[in-house]
């Protein structure tokens, strides 16, 4: 049988395909982790380890000459990220209420959705991508992308100053593991051999971890709104991301696309800034369900939009100098 050839026919199909049979079986039966257990109930609930050890493998297959373009790309996609969301919030402010629309088929909108749903991407999703897509120092780029992990961004972005507080430990969490596997690797470069083989094959075991924390009647709830603000969220986003990784990141776009997603941890955002702050206390629930399901709308159109686009652009000219040059790194 050719079950891998088959998977991989489809754009994304290493991570798409197992993210939605996780989310079916989330959806159908969310406590079948906990009703199995042991290692069982580890695949299906073992996100952030899972993703720990496909951090520490990319980081480990990064060759120290090549970090610039990591910081480059990384930093480039980061400040774009946020700096769209900003502008998108200054502008949405002067036309939303603040307890958000009431009425109308934007009924449940705030700006406090829309913020949470564009500050922030998957960066799972994002290196996954690069991995298949993209060079080894493109899918390190995740790298910064903890920068936007949490309420931190989107408070700021809001003007929710001096309410959130940034401990400095939680970021040194967030990319230990990638600094301990970038000096492994650049140690020797044998162990970079090791651990760089092992990214791909982490693929599908984060995808459906990641497909059991979905579940697809968010987007019943929601209704069209949050499949409409999924879409927003990649078209608004995806289109200044590409712009920035081909000028700035000096990319070919592609980093851009699988940028655009919504991070499943945006969707705690709503609840824990309303915490912090009452006045967003009225439109959290219905942010948190916005969120969600624009989660999972660009968790699924993502992966298709940056194989498409990847299929298209990848073979630009100035995408091969840069990959024979980062080759004759190695």
């Amino acid at each position: 049988m050719k079950i891998k050839a088959t998977i991989e026919r489809i754009p994304g199909g290493m991570m798409l395909v197992p993210l939605v049979l996780g989310a079916i079986l989330n959806t159908l039966a969310p406590d079948t982790g906990a009703y199995f257990g042991g290692f069982t109930k580890g695949m299906i609930t073992g996100t952030v380890p899972i993703l720990a050890v496909w951090f520490f493998c990319i980081g480990a297959s990064i060759n120290l000459r090549a970090t610039g373009t990591v910081l480059r790309k990384s930093g480039t996609l980061v400040i774009t990220k946020i700096a769209v969301a900003w502008a998108v919030a200054m502008i949405c402010a002067m036309f939303i209420p603040e307890n958000g629309i009431q009425t109308g088929f934007f009924a449940g909108l705030s700006v406090l959705a829309i913020v949470s749903a564009m500050d922030m991407t998957n960066g799972g999703l994002y290196a996954s991508l690069m991995n298949q897509y993209g060079t080894k120092e493109e899918s390190g780029a995740f790298v910064l992308m903890s920068l936007e992990s949490g309420p931190l961004m989107t408070m700021l972005i809001l003007g929710s100053a001096g309410l959130a507080s940034f401990e400095p430990h939680h970021f040194v969490g967030a990319i230990l593991p990638f600094l301990i596997g970038f000096a492994l690797g650049n140690l020797d470069h044998d162990l970079r051999d090791f651990f760089s083989k092992a990214t791909p094959v982490l693929i599908p075991f984060f995808g459906f971890a990641l497909g059991n924390t979905i579940n697809l009647k968010v987007i019943l709830d929601t209704g069209l709104l949050g499949i409409v603000l999924g879409v927003a969220v990649i078209g608004i986003t995806g289109i200044p991301l590409v712009i920035a990784d081909r000028v700035i990141g000096r990319g070919n776009g592609t980093a851009g696309v699988a940028a655009s997603s919504a991070a499943g941890a945006a969707v705690a955002n709503p609840v824990i800034i309303a915490q912090i702050n009452p006045a967003f206390e009225p439109v959290a629930a219905s942010a948190t369900a916005l969120v969600a399901a624009s989660v999972i709308v660009t968790a699924l159109l993502v992966p298709i939009i940056t194989a498409l686009y990847a299929k298209r652009y990848a073979n630009t000219p100035e995408q091969n100098i840069e990959r024979k040059a980062v080759e004759l790194r190695h």
